[in-house]
Parts: structure tokens; C-alpha cells; sequence
């Protein structure tokens, strides 16, 4: 009999929940069928597991999770050559306090300009500032008069980051050169026989008709999405913005940080906090984000609209702390939904109880790991 395993979602969990099913010791072609279906007519990862920061750390959470999850990722690299092939490498991973300049002026187009005034800022001097605040030596690319307080959250080797679409989409590519089956098609039911899970119907992408698709196993790795099929589920979505920024070329090459900031920001009425985070990437990209939303989940992932106001504010805010993120490019204006679990947090991942074959793995929120 042939297995016929069908996973719905081509975001980091389907794509390597579908690469090591390839290459688990019971498969073989012809014996075990892998499919994955995935609604976005651009490919994997074009939700949150191609629009998000991409840490990989030991003191994340599920701890469950986390302490296989590492250990795969550093093995995963060193047989596929991540650091080439998906941007893996070790970073230093810290919390940061400071103060930003007011009042930057916005310029046409690629945002925040290079002017921008100063408000009652005491700059400090050196070895001796840098010792005071904790300011790394080689963390260059944050201006050392904005910032007052800077701790590392982990030690060395702890925290690791990779680009989360190239990661995704490299474990689609290598599972379906084991022969996993890609399929652009919208999953819209979870076909069961006796209690059983016989098959999924889904629209095709390119012919809008309705196809049946046999499975003796499926595996539910649909994110937001997952409760659009089943409905008992309890997960909503959260939509959250980013940038990715590409600073001048004269830059000196940034150093592997990410950024927890808290940064206050002064205007004529009131001083506010905002808490965007930064990780610097090894291409010299940098990625920032800002806080989510609760807009109405749309139909697909293709249809998530992207706020630029939301996007421009946390431009804003990176760049109030960072000369080299004010003289840089922004490139990318993003938004997804993240998988959120209202009561227990999350994730939900395993069997489900009373129907045979059916399994999920959804509701990670930002940590996928």
C-alpha cells in the first residue's frame, strides 16, 4: 500500500515537515508520496515564514520544541551549506535602551531623510561611554550618543539567525529532489472516511477547478489559515510589518547583531516608546519590525494588504537610532499574519485525538524554530 502523506502549507513548517519525511528511513519513491499544497500563487514562504527575522536561538520558546530545533539547524547547515545557501550564521543578540532623534524629516520615496534635528542629547566619549552604557565595540552601525543601555540576552553560540525565505524555500527544493510533489492549489476540505482522513479537496491555481487528492496522512501546517479548515481550532492571525533596508554602499559592513530596542522619541507634546526590533543580515540587509495588528484575516496569503504608514513608522523609528540605517535604501515594505493561540499560547502540534491520520502543526506566533 502506498502512504500518500498531503501537507497543506508551504511555510517553513510544511516545506520541512516535507524534507524530513524525505529523508526519513521508511521513505522511498514509489512506496511513500509527499505532497505539499500551498495556496500563494508566488511559491513557498510568502507568509510570515518568508517575512520574518529569522532568529534561531536556544532560549526560545516551546523549550520542547527549541531543544531539537537548535541542533537540526547547525546539522542542517553544515550538510546543505546554509551559510551560502540561506544566510546561517552565529549573531550576537541583545537589548538595547536609547533615544532617538526627533522630528526626522521624510524624504521622496525611500523615506526618512539625512537630515533631522537633536534634542537634548548628552554625547559620550569613547571606551569610557561605551563602557558605561555596555555598547559593544564592533555594534558601529547604532549612533553611541542615542544609546544608555545595552545587555546581551545570551552567550556565545546561543542565538543564530538565518534568511527565513531562502531557509524555507531551500527545504521545499531539497525535499522535492527527493520527489515531494509541490502544488499550487488553495486546500479548502479535510476529507474523512469512518473517522479516518481519506483525502483533500483543493482549487487548483491554475485551472480554478476543485481536485481530489487521495491521503492516507495530513498534515495541517497552515498558520493563520489552519482554521479555515478546521474550524474548532482556536487560532487567529495577527498581522505584523516590516522592512528590510540596504544601507550605502560606503558603509562599513555591519556587525552580526539583532536588537531588541526600546527606544523614546520626543516630539513638542509627549516623549513615547517604541520597541521595534533589528537584525542585521549577513548581506548586509537589515530587517526591522514593528508591533501587530488585529486586522480581519484575508481570504489568502496573497492577499494581505500592507499598511505603508506602518511600514514608514518603523523606518523611522530604526533610523532615529542608526546613521547607517538613515543614509540607507528601503527595499522591501512588508506584512503577514502570524498564527496566534489566544488561550494557552501555543504552539498546537501532534495527533488529533479521533481522527485517524490527521496531524497539526500551527499557532507558533513568531517562533517557529
Amino acid at each position: 500500500m502506498t502512504r500518500e502523506i498531503v501537507i497543506i502549507g508551504g511555510g517553513i513548517i510544511g516545506c520541512t515537515t516535507a524534507y524530513y519525511l524525505t529523508r526519513h528511513p521508511a521513505y522511498t519513491r514509489g512506496s511513500v508520496k509527499v505532497t505539499v499544497i500551498e495556496t500563494s500563487a508566488h511559491g513557498p514562504a510568502q507568509g510570515a515564514s518568508g517575512k520574518a527575522g529569522g532568529l534561531v536561538a536556544r532560549w526560545a520558546y516551546p523549550k520542547e520544541l527549541v531543544d531539537v530545533s537548535f541542533d537540526e539547524h547547525v546539522k542542517l547547515a553544515g550538510e546543505h551549506n546554509g551559510a551560502e545557501r540561506w544566510g546561517w550564521r552565529y549573531v550576537e543578540c541583545g537589548q538595547w535602551r536609547g533615544r532617538g532623534i526627533s522630528d526626522l524629516r521624510v524624504g521622496e520615496g525611500s523615506s526618512v531623510g539625512k537630515g533631522g534635528k537633536r534634542k537634548s542629547l548628552e554625547k559620550t566619549k569613547g571606551l569610557e561611554g561605551r563602557r558605561k552604557t555596555g555598547l559593544p565595540d564592533d555594534l558601529l552601525w547604532v549612533e553611541e550618543e542615542m544609546t544608555d543601555f545595552y545587555a546581551p540576552m545570551a552567550g556565545g553560540e546561543e542565538t543564530a539567525q538565518v534568511h527565513p525565505y531562502l531557509f524555507t524555500t531551500s527545504m521545499m527544493e531539497l525535499a522535492q529532489s527527493r520527489g515531494a510533489v509541490y502544488v499550487h492549489g488553495k486546500a479548502v476540505s479535510i476529507i474523512e472516511e469512518d473517522k479516518k482522513v481519506v483525502g483533500v479537496d483543493y482549487i487548483d491555481g491554475d485551472t480554478s477547478e476543485t481536485v481530489r487528492i487521495g491521503a492516507t496522512e495530513v498534515v495541517l501546517a497552515a498558520g493563520a489559515w489552519s482554521s479555515s479548515l478546521l474550524p474548532w481550532l482556536p487560532i487567529t492571525g495577527t498581522r505584523a510589518h516590516s522592512v528590510t533596508i540596504r544601507p550605502d554602499r560606503s558603509s562599513t559592513p555591519l556587525a552580526p547583531y539583532v536588537l531588541f530596542t526600546e527606544i523614546k522619541l520626543k516630539d513638542a507634546k509627549k516623549v513615547k516608546t517604541v520597541e521595534p526590533e533589528i537584525y542585521a543580515r549577513p548581506d548586509d540587509e537589515v530587517y526591522a519590525c514593528g508591533p501587530g495588528d488585529d486586522l480581519t484575516l484575508p481570504g489568502s496569503v496573497d492577499d494581505v494588504v500592507v499598511d505603508q504608514d506602518a511600514c514608514e513608522n518603523i523606518y523611522r523609528d530604526v533610523s532615529s537610532i542608526s546613521k547607517t540605517l538613515r543614509d540607507g535604501k528601503v527595499e522591501a515594505r512588508q506584512a503577514c499574519f502570524l498564527p496566534v493561540v489566544p488561550v494557552g499560547g501555543g504552539p498546537i502540534v501532534g495527533a488529533v485525538p479521533g481522527t485517524e491520520g490527521l496531524a497539526l502543526a500551527t499557532g507558533h506566533t513568531c517562533w517557529v524554530s
